[in-house]
């Protein structure tokens, strides 16, 4: 047990537990309550087309959120400052304005289930298989990694619970209420969430600043925090604290204190956390420059390495100082992985807006709107609702820099302020809240993938194979089947997937390598009809291609982590070779881009009878 749990394990109210429990029962029953509404594929994907607006922003926002924020957002925060908020306030809000009266309006009319389908009916079933598949992959990956994050860093960090516990109770719940109730029960269940997810959001924050003593007292006090650092030193024999000091002085560093740095899981001998008075540099915010920051880490390397006979590599997994930590914008040559040029062209106008238009997990749910207001007022609602959500899963993680400066892992931060700062009640409200921000998620990227899969990968498969199109019963079956699968699938490998640093910034890289040619082909095919098969093939296969160089080219980029300049680069770079190879190819005839072009959806008025006929289906 951590040390965060001994002190919380024992204090756990009766209170706590009963919240915690009449939560999970209720939930459970509301879900499945939804089962008995599904009678065939529709119903079971987008929910029979029912949706009101408040119910589809609502669960745009929480399944958004998820506890993936709560503890990678609060440990961005905590490492990198308020700027990761960004992530939020230019990275939801505009885009779901854009796509509110670009996209979504565009996909209800189409009456599609998926953003595959439409891509596969605009270009050819190549760009839907490879699509898909990559979309479904990424929503598995993200829903063991949800799983294992809550298990692990949350309910193991806060009580000490073992996680695997947490992973399949949760698998439980979420998987018997999503294959009985399709979309509808996991967009009902989100709003109940919400409610939960905000109040714990809220309590949480206004604890922390009044512990800080508010604004200002937080921004006094990170004005005092002093550089820090972790090093790792492999070496055949445990290391002195007053040893490694030595050399650190011996080099020109002057140390305030050494500490282990080692969490009880892993099993290191010589981790060390270091605060520095001084890291011997004229002007410590110098540190910001990346060239200024591999001298640093080298020189702090170099101190190092003959420290003992048999020392192996020294690893400097963390060096920060706090001088941009309250700033909104980082400069462009920043290291940290949020400049204020990637922020506004690779996330503004890339990430952003292809999360908001192209995510299936996102998008759905206005698929399944009762009208067109519906989708496009859901997706305004929840730009609205998104604009608190930082304020509830950042500012908590940079009081916990003033509160509990010494922690080893940055997404520890808000773990430790929920087991430090909430009373009884407040506490179990918390764990409530957690709960719903993880099955939102899970139930979301379930429903979501499980559409992928059954409808774009073995709908494509089975019409290949038997010359038929799913049934509609058909594909109720195998999408109950599918989810299923999935659930337990994920839950098995939850650790395996779980089990890495930096989740953040793992995620984003992941999404930056397909969601700039994604947004590419996805605009042009709305857009121009001159967009050819061929082009958009070409524009996605050799995007994705040009991505996974650009993630693997070393120096390219200022940031260490150069993510939104990969997406913006890729994006740039999909729509110059999807335009290119479009014109070089014979343009599509009229009969198959004819309702799947901006013009002709919106403005056409015999292809809005065909298009209502088909939704009506």
């Amino acid at each position: 047990m951590s040390d965060v749990a001994e002190q919380v394990g024992t204090r756990l109210a009766g209170i706590d537990v009963t919240i915690i429990i009449m939560y999970m029962g209720g939930v459970f029953l509301l879900g499945t309550f939804f089962g008995k509404y599904v009678k065939n594929a529709g119903d079971f994907f987008i929910a029979g087309k029912a949706l009101p607006f408040w119910a589809i922003g609502m669960s745009i926002v929480v399944s958004d959120i998820g506890a993936m924020d709560f503890v990678a957002v609060s440990g961005g925060a905590f490492s990198d400052g308020i700027s990761v908020a960004n992530f939020d306030w230019m990275g939801s809000m505009p885009a779901m304005v854009f796509a509110a009266f670009v996209f979504i309006p565009y996909f209800w009319r189409a009456g599609v289930y998926s953003i595959p389908e439409f891509l596969g009916r605009r270009y050819n079933t190549g760009v839907r298989v490879i699509h898909g598949t990559i979309w479904a992959i990424f929503l598995f990956v993200m829903l063991s990694l949800m799983l294992w994050v809550t298990g692990d860093k949350l309910f193991g960090t806060i009580l000490g619970w073992n996680p695997h516990t947490v992973v399949w109770l949760m698998v439980f719940i979420s998987g018997v209420y999503t294959v009985a109730g399709g979309l509808s029960a996991v967009v009902m269940v989100d709003v109940v969430q919400l409610v939960f997810m905000f109040v714990g959001g809220i309590a949480l924050l206004a604890l922390s600043m009044w512990e800080v003593g508010g604004p200002a007292g937080l921004r006094e006090q990170m004005d005092e925090l002093n550089p820090r650092a972790i090093i790792e030193i492999q070496a055949e024999e445990q290391i002195p604290f007053e040893d490694v000091q030595a050399n650190l002085e011996n080099a020109g560093f002057r140390v305030e204190y050494i500490k282990e740095a080692a969490l009880p899981h892993e099993i290191v001998t010589n981790k060390f956390l270091i605060r520095f008075e001084s890291l011997g540099i004229p002007n410590e915010h110098e540190l910001q420059s990346h060239e200024v920051r591999r001298q640093t880490r080298q020189a702090l390397t170099s101190s190092l390495g003959e420290l003992a006979d048999g020392v192996e590599n020294v690893a400097i997994v963390e060096l920060l100082t706090y001088t941009d930590h309250l700033k909104v914008l980082l400069p462009h040559d920043t290291d940290k992985p949020y400049p204020w040029t990637g922020i506004v062209f690779g996330l503004g106008i890339v990430l952003a807006i292809a999360y908001m238009s192209g995510n299936q997990a996102v998008v759905q749910r206005t698929l399944g709107a009762r009208s067109e207001w519906d989708a496009k007022g859901g997706m305004l609602f929840g730009g609205l609702l998104k604009s608190f959500v930082p304020l509830m899963v950042a500012v908590p993680g940079l009081c916990a820099l003033i509160l509990a400066p010494d922690l080893p892992n940055a997404e520890r931060a808000v773990p430790y302020m929920i087991a430090t700062l909430l009373p009884p009640g407040l506490r179990g409200l918390m764990f409530v809240a957690f709960f719903a921000a993880l099955m939102s998620s899970v139930d979301s990227n379930l429903n979501s993938s499980t559409t992928i899969w059954t409808n774009d990968l073995y709908g494509r498969m089975y019409h290949l194979i038997t010359g038929k199109n799913l049934g509609e019963r058909h594909g109720l079956i195998m999408g109950r089947i599918f989810t299923l699968i999935f659930i337990v699938l994920a839950g098995a490998l939850a650790e395996f997937i779980g089990r890495r640093e930096g989740l953040y910034v793992f995620i984003q890289t992941a999404l930056s390598i397909f969601q700039g040619p994604t947004l590419a082909i996805l605009l042009l095919g709305i857009i121009w009809r001159r967009t050819t098969q061929w082009g958009g093939l070409a524009g996605l296969v050799l995007g994705v291609i040009f991505t996974t160089i650009l993630n693997s080219v070393d120096g390219l980029f200022p940031s260490d982590n150069p993510f939104l300049f990969v997406a913006w680069w890729s994006f740039v770079f999909s729509l110059i070779v999807t335009i290119i190879v479009s014109l070089l190819t014979p343009p599509e005839p009229d009969e198959k881009i004819r309702g799947l072009v901006w013009g002709h959806v919106m403005k056409d008025a015999e292809m809005q009878h065909v298009l209502h006929d088909r939704v009506s289906e």
